[in-house]
This record gives C-alpha cells, structure tokens and sequence, in this order.
C-alpha cells in the first residue's frame, strides 16, 4: 500500500471561490465522495481553494477543509482581483502532474473527476468538460452561440461554445501557460493557443446551487471584448479597411458632384448630405480611437508589471499547516511567529 502511494500520480484541483459560502460545504462534500475513485485510477491529490477577496465566510469554511485534511490548501487575496487571477495563482501553486480547475458552484460536478482522469491516460494532454446549453435561458444561449461564431471570425485561436475553465491540464500545458507572463489574460484563448493533444467530455448544465453569480451584463461584455483584444489585431485591421472603404466612397462622391456641377452646375448646398457625412465620419473615428484606445490600455497595463494578485494568508509550501498573514506567520494554536 505505501509502495502504490509513493507511485501514484498527484492530481491538483483547483477552486476559485467568491462568495460561495453556502455552497462550499456541500461543494467539497461532492469532491470528497471523488477521492476514493480518484485513488482508485492510481493517482493521490491536492484541493486548492483560492479565495479572491470574498467579502463573506468563504474563507472560514475553506480553513474548516483545511483544518480537517492535510491534502487541502487555501489561498487567500488580499481583495477580489476576479477569476483569471484565481486560477493563475491555483496553477502556480498547483505541484501535480496535472491540474483540474473547476467552480465550487456545482454548475461544474466533481463526478466528472475521475472520466477526465480516464481520458488523460489514453495520452489527451487537455481534457475539456463541454456543456451542453439545454435547459438555459434562450437570450444566455442566443448572445453565448453569437460570441463564438463571432470570435471564431475574428480572433486566431479556436474558442468551442460550452467550453469553458473547467478541464484538466497536464503539466506541460501548466507549464506552457505559466511562462506566458501577459497582464491581461484570457485562460480559454491562452489554454487553446498553447495545443497539446485535446478531448471534450460533454455534461449536463447545471443550476448554481446557492451563490448568485457574480458575472453582470457588464463583466460579460468585457470579457468578451478582452477575447477579441487579447489574441489578435484583427479590430486594428477593421479599421484600416473600413477607412480605406470611406475613402474610396468619399473620392467616388467627389467625382459625382463635380461630374454633376459640369452638367447642372452648383445647386443649392446640400446641409442634409454634409452633415450625414460628418456625422458618419465621426462616427467611424470614435469608433477607431475607441479600439486603438483599448490596445493602447493594454500595452499601459503591460508595462506596468503590477502582480495580478496580491496573497494575504495562504498554507502553500508550508511544511506545516500554517497561516501567512502581513509577514508574519501563524501556527495551528493561532500564536504568531516573528
């Protein structure tokens, strides 16, 4: 029995966690009744929690896991810096020879642990958990299919609808996204630009089973735009052709009136037409400004190099189950070593 422990794999699972206090226990009640058939595939495990600033008890639960299995560990921020830095501090700390990152909302069910397992042993290096959109609202499914026919057009990697964060990872993919240190990061693009040998495995949607979720209209849309933005120049392009067209429609229109004041000769200035015209123009160049500004924001946030995440109390790489808080570092008993 020990010899297959020292031979067993280690798998990593990481959760992001905002506000999932309700949810949690029995969020890590389901992935526990997985650790058995985990084993049994051949592989032992670590549970990451990372906790992204959640302002209510996500935290308290995550140290109750902690405190009752020295498998689990938790990351804590220092405020909520949003689900892309979540996952990329769960990949870092993540020691296995390969990673599942999933919700700890239940729309993504730890059931489907040990299958990806079992694809992962037939050599798929990505294994992606694909939902199906069958039970959703029929505007959330109609924008969703719109988003993907439109980045497929528009971005250079291949983003499949109903394929999201939750997949497992081996450790070269782990380790090809890490190296990728860009500020502003979009994990689907980044998880399909780096390759490597990929499966889907198709599962049911699910309803979140207590939280609300914390994606407004308004974080959609700017997740959406930062797919666009962050793979290509495509939108630049856009704007080069689009100007190019208004050009030629502007000397083919300049033609038109001097072939017509030849003819006529000058009519009655035409408010109606320069000020369509002004207008259109305006138009396109706010339009313009707007799409390099958002390249230009970037490249700002970019050279500045600020950490996407600042840790405030975590147990990783402790030997012991140990707190970081400000510096200083806090045993079981909750006495503060200096």
């Amino acid at each position: 029995m020990v010899e297959n422990e020292r031979n067993a794999k280690l798998l990593s699972i990481i959760v992001p966690c905002y506000n999932e206090e309700m949810g949690l226990r029995l969020f890590h009640g389901a992935l526990k009744d997985q650790f058995d058939r985990i084993r049994e595939k051949g592989y032992d495990y670590e549970v990451i929690y990372v906790d992204d600033g959640s302002r209510d008890r996500s935290l308290e639960r995550i140290l109750e896991f902690v405190d009752s299995d020295r498998n689990t560990k938790f990351i804590s921020f220092s405020r909520n810096f949003g689900k892309e830095s979540a996952m990329l501090a769960g990949l870092e700390a993540a020691t296995g020879d390969c990673a599942v990152i999933l919700d700890a909302d239940l729309q993504h069910p730890p059931s489907l642990i040990p299958r990806m397992l079992e694809k992962y042993e037939e050599g798929y290096e990505q294994v992606i958990a694909r939902r199906s959109r069958k039970g959703e609202p029929w505007k959330s499914a109609f924008f969703a299919r719109m988003y993907y026919k439109l980045t497929d057009k528009l971005i250079d990697v291949k983003l499949v609808d109903g394929a999201g964060d939750f997949r497992l990872l081996d450790r070269k993919v782990i380790d090809a996204v890490l190296s990728m240190k860009e500020t502003n990061r979009f994990s689907k693009g980044l998880f399909s630009w780096v390759g490597f040998r990929q499966t889907y495995i198709e599962y049911e949607n699910r309803k979140r089973f207590a939280s609300q979720s914390h994606w407004s209209f308004r974080r959609l849309l700017g997740y959406g735009v930062d797919g666009v933005v962050s793979f290509n120049v495509q939108p630049l392009r856009m704007c080069v052709y689009l100007g190019g067209i208004l050009l030629i429609l502007s000397i083919l229109y300049l033609i038109y009136l001097f072939v017509r004041i030849l003819i006529y000769g000058i009519d009655v200035p035409g408010y109606f037409t320069t000020i369509t015209l002004i207008s259109v123009l305006g138009g396109v160049q706010l339009v313009s400004l707007g799409i390099i500004g958002e390249y230009v924001g970037r490249i700002y946030a970019e050279v500045k190099k600020r950490p996407l995440y600042i840790v405030e109390r975590t147990n990783v790489n402790d030997s012991e189950p140990r707190v970081r808080c400000s510096g200083r570092e806090k045993d079981e008993n909750g006495k503060v070593s200096r």
